[in-house]
C-alpha cells in the first residue's frame, strides 16, 4: 500500500484526526447517554455554547452526529452504533494499555504540545 496514493488511508487518517479533537470526543461522550441539546453538553463538557455549536457542526457534516429540532431546541445523538460500538472498543483499548499510552512521548496530547512537547 503506498501511502500518498492510497485516499481510503487519507479519509481515514482525516476521521481519526477528528476524534483526536479533545473537544469532539468529549461530546461524542457525552452524547454516548443519548439525545441532548448545547446547552446540556456544553454544561456537561465546560465548553462555551459556541465552541459546542461549532464542533457538532462539525461532527454534523461528518457524519457522525445527527441532529433533529424540537420548537427552538435543537437536540443531538450519535448518528450511527457503529459509532458507539468503535468507542467502546476504544476504550477497552484504552484501558488494556492506559500507562504505554500515558507514557508514549510519540503523541502527546493537546495540553502537552500547548507546553511545548511533540
Amino acid at each position: 500500500m503506498r501511502v500518498r496514493s492510497d485516499p481510503g488511508l487519507s479519509v481515514r487518517a482525516k476521521f481519526f484526526r477528528g476524534l483526536a479533537d479533545p473537544a469532539r470526543l468529549a461530546l461524542l461522550l457525552a452524547l454516548r447517554a443519548g439525545e441532548k441539546t448545547v446547552g446540556t453538553l456544553s454544561e456537561e463538557t465546560g465548553l462555551s455554547q459556541s465552541n459546542v455549536s461549532n464542533h457538532l457542526a462539525c461532527l454534523k457534516d461528518c457524519g457522525l452526529v445527527l441532529n433533529r429540532q424540537e420548537w427552538r431546541h435543537v437536540h443531538y445523538r450519535i448518528a450511527d452504533e457503529k459509532i458507539l460500538s468503535l468507542m467502546d472498543f476504544a476504550d477497552a483499548v484504552v484501558f488494556d494499555n492506559a500507562q504505554r499510552i500515558a507514557d508514549c512521548v510519540n503523541y502527546c496530547a493537546v495540553e502537552d504540545r500547548q507546553k511545548g512537547g511533540a
